[in-house]
């Protein structure tokens, strides 16, 4: 069976989760780099990375490689590439994204119509035409340039992998999907423990874990736009990559995951979106407020993402709010936390120094990831 190579790119300060779950799907990595993981896989893994990998952004078909310090090395190296192997006569191509860092060609839309020109001329060539129309499938072409090394892929996922098709309602600053199950991965909670997201806005945390739960696959709910690519994956592997997660899933789980918040709102668009994702029946949404959150339960996690102050007019209210916070960990003496910010001084405010401390940038931002281990319970 033909292999080849993929790219998935991840938040950075993810790589290492990324890479555990790329190993699991059975795949060799060929490469761990800021924001990315590469592997090697046969046609199947397309379909099988984009229906099951929940900390990836996209799934990117590599094509080539190679170096070019002038555009005429970028125009020849790119007409090189087999691109007829790849694109059909009546394909839309296009290059939708270039990056460039540290390197002696550095402006995105130069980069982008030379390299468009070099495949135009290739596939003149092998196609024997002048004019293409364009007027079938898209195949959207990332280019990234490092050092001057330069590293071409086609777009197999479409929308970005984050939009499970779930969430039609967001709280003014959402979380994404890929990131939310990143950071429940990132602690040791599994089904039978209870989980609680005291700031769960439109409930992407509580939802998340409900599926992770359930063994839920992310991309049960949605399509990809490789799945029209027949030239080079055939329909029968998305199809089985459906099914394996239909075979996967846990019918009759049950689990006690929590979510909250102020907003009456924004629970009323969590509990629409969980009824979306068919979680619905495991997760509880209330109207509460932080200040009131208790429980007589024993060794929970609680995985939320506060308020940072991003707004100059929310400043001032950050160390109330984390003063707040730092009173429920110490009512909740038993439980663990995992606390996503921004705020610069949560620590401080919170009271206590955290136990572990990961630096993840959402997006450009730059967050820190406060875990505070509670005890293990004991073994039954």
């Amino acid at each position: 069976m033909k292999h080849y190579e993929y790219i998935s790119p991840c938040h950075f300060g993810m790589e290492a989760l990324l890479k555990r779950e790329i190993t699991d799907l059975g795949y060799e990595i060929t490469k761990v780099e800021d924001g990315k993981v590469s592997y090697t896989g046969p046609v199947d893994a397309c379909a099988r990375a984009n229906m099951f990998l929940r900390t990836t952004e996209r799934v990117l078909l590599k094509v080539g490689s190679f170096t070019a310090e002038t555009f005429d090395e970028l125009f020849e190296n790119t007409k090189k590439i087999p691109w007829e192997e790849y694109i059909p006569k009546e394909g839309k191509f296009w290059v939708a994204k270039a990056n460039s860092v540290n390197s002696k060609l550095f402006s995105p839309s130069d980069i982008q119509s030379i390299m468009k020109k070099a495949i135009v001329e290739r596939l003149k060539l092998k196609y024997k035409l002048e004019w293409f129309q364009e007027s079938e499938d898209s195949y959207p072409i990332r280019v990234t340039i490092l050092k001057d090394e330069v590293t071409v892929s086609i777009d197999t996922s479409g929308e970005s992998l984050h939009r499970r098709g779930y969430r039609k309602l967001t709280s003014k600053a959402p979380i994404t999907e890929t990131l939310a199950a990143a950071l429940i991965m990132l602690t040791p909670w599994n089904k039978d423990r209870i989980l609680v997201d005291p700031f769960c806005g439109s409930g992407t945390i509580p939802i998340e874990a409900a599926m992770i739960g359930a063994k839920i696959a992310p991309g049960i709910k949605r399509t990809f736009l490789a799945q029209n690519w027949v030239n080079i994956f055939p329909g029968s592997i998305w199809e089985k990559a459906r099914e394996e997660a239909l075979d996967i899933q846990l019918s009759n789980v049950e689990m006690n995951i929590q979510g909250y918040d102020l907003d009456g709102e924004i629970i009323k668009a969590a509990r629409q979106n969980a009824r979306l994702a068919q979680v619905d029946h495991l997760i509880h949404f209330q109207q509460k407020p932080v200040s009131e959150l208790s429980s007589n339960k024993r060794y929970g996690f609680i995985i939320t993402n506060p308020p940072y102050g991003e707004r100059l007019e929310e400043q001032n209210a950050m160390p109330e709010l984390y003063r707040e916070i730092g009173k429920v960990f110490s009512s909740l003496d038993t439980w663990s936390y995992y606390i996503i910010t921004a705020f610069e001084d949560a620590q401080k405010y919170l009271g206590r120094k955290a136990d572990k401390n990961r630096k993840i940038y959402n997006g450009m931002m730059k967050t820190y990831y406060y875990q505070y281990m509670g005890p293990k319970p004991p073994k039954r």
